[in-house]
Formats: structure tokens, sequence, C-alpha cells
């Protein structure tokens, strides 16, 4: 950072991000970040979860890391708990993230090819 407006336009994005992890929830997004998680990418994709929702001006969307779900094959793990039910999503990388907050966060649509049973 070399100017102050940085610093503020960072200071903003943070305050978005963190905005997104408070309140009661439409929708709760999990992303386990165990140890397995995190070394299959579970960062990269919590990162683009809270990214592409900020992007989108979403409100009512909680996004919380959790510890390890017992499905080590198949990380990273996203469970999303919204419009009545609770889907399962197996290997999310950043790409697929960005794709379930359009389609089943934003739109209601299960990404079927996707999700895993447990």
């Amino acid at each position: 950072m070399k100017t102050v407006d940085e610093l503020r336009k960072l200071r903003e994005e943070v305050r978005q991000m963190t905005r997104l992890r408070e309140g009661e929830p439409e929708v709760r997004i999990v992303v386990a970040m165990g140890t397995c998680g995190i070394a299959a990418g579970a960062r990269e994709t919590l990162n683009a979860l809270l990214q592409e929702i900020a992007a989108r001006g979403l409100a009512g969307v909680s996004v919380s890391p959790v510890g390890c779900m017992g499905l080590c094959d198949r990380e990273p793990i996203v469970e999303v708990n919204a419009h009545g039910g609770r889907t399962l999503y197996a290997r999310v990388n950043a790409e697929k993230a960005r794709r379930i907050v359009r389609e089943h966060v934003e739109a209601g649509w299960v990404i079927e090819d996707w999700v895993t049973r447990n």
C-alpha cells in the first residue's frame, strides 16, 4: 500500500467481509477448514466465496469456517444451508465456489454434479 486511499479501500473490503460473518443469515455457508481441507485448497475456496458474495452485494448470507467434517477424501467441502435445505458440495475450488454463489445461493439451483452424500 502506498496511499491512504488504498488503506481506506482495504479497510472497507475487510469490513464488508466481516459483515458477511455476522447477524442472522437467510443463507449459511460453511467451509471445512481442518488441516486436510486447508491442504486441499479450502482457504482459496473460502476467499472466493467471500469475494463473490461481496461483489454481488448479497445480504443475509453468512460464511463460516469450521473444523474437519470427516470427509477428507472429498475436500474442500462446502455446506450450503439455503432455501429450506442442506447441500454438501465436494472438491470445491475457487471457480466452483463462485458458481455456487451465483447458481445456488443467489438463484436457488442446486448443482447436482458436485453434491456429495455423507
